[in-house]
């Protein structure tokens, strides 16, 4: 197969896989909450539906910054599939997209105008506070394996075992991460509380809010497919599909029965678990 055509297949793989992942997630919180909750499709659905809407632009919106962030957004969770499953490259490259990734939510929120997507944006910056002794896990995964290149990640474990055993607070890290970033009713994810509507997305219409929804899908792929590999090693397909159907119930079991946190209760959770983590890992790494 050629480039070209993996890296299409891998784009399309983590698009439909993600947003159907999504459908299981609303599906799965319903049922919870007594709910019939919506089709596993539904997130499919919307994005679809979004793509032949009628585009339309608000008068503060910030133009074109306000057109090309969504473009952006896009383009960096396409270049995340190139650099995992199509090229399994470097770690902290991965990394550097989900920083990014950051960067753009504030600038759509502010790029707007609206009064809902620039609360988003500020929380965005707030939120930050915490993801970044998160992202500690990439110090974590080095001091253990010696490196951050992800194919030679999956022959580390081929040889001593999956890191979710050897050095699992780190891993407890990466999923607290997860959660944070989990769509629906997430107790960790202030960017997109319901108090702010749909946060930075609140004033982003037709094909604009198509290309969110479609980088939303292919985001959450990524996250539970670096867990997948960082921790477990590679895996087949199916083994892919499986590890990521896991992911998801146990994220919409918690977010089902816990409440969405203030900002301040979720920054001081996220960054306590941090230091447990960071602490607990280098003692075990060290001293094990």
């Amino acid at each position: 197969m050629n480039l070209m055509a993996n890296i299409l297949l891998n784009v399309l793989a983590a698009f439909l896989v993600g947003s159907v992942l999504f459908g299981l997630q609303r599906k799965i919180i319903a049922r919870i909450q007594m709910r019939p909750g919506p089709p596993l499709i539904q997130h499919l659905l919307h994005t679809f539906k979004f793509f032949i809407k009628e585009t339309v632009f608000p008068k503060t919106a910030a133009m074109p910054f306000y057109v090309a962030i969504t473009v952006i957004l896009c383009a960096i969770w396409i270049a995340a599939v190139i650099v995992g499953p199509v090229s399994e490259g470097s770690l902290l490259i991965l990394f550097a997209i989900f920083a990014i990734h950051k960067i753009v939510e504030h600038n759509a929120g502010s790029s707007s105008g609206s009064p809902y997507g620039k609360l988003s944006c500020v929380r965005a910056v707030f939120s930050a506070a915490a993801e970044v002794p998160l992202f500690a896990v990439l110090i974590l995964i080095y001091l253990q394996t010696g490196t951050m290149n992800l194919s030679d990640i999956i022959t580390y474990q081929g040889t001593h075992g999956a890191l979710i055993f050897s050095i699992p607070l780190a891993a407890m890290m990466f999923f607290v991460l997860i959660l944070s970033k989990a769509y629906y009713y997430s107790p960790l994810n202030i960017t997109l509380g319901k108090d702010l509507v749909s946060g930075f997305e609140t004033e982003h219409f037709g094909v604009l809010r198509g290309f969110i929804m479609l980088s939303e899908s292919i985001s959450w792929y990524m996250l539970l497919w670096i867990f997948l590999t960082v921790f477990i090693g590679g895996l087949t397909p199916i083994g892919y599909l499986l590890g990521m159907v896991i992911i998801t119930a146990l994220v919409s079991l918690i977010d089902a029965i816990t409440p969405i946190l203030n900002p301040n209760h979720s920054v001081m959770t996220q960054v306590t678990l941090a230091f447990v983590g960071i602490v607990g890992t280098v003692l075990m790494i060290f001293y094990l």
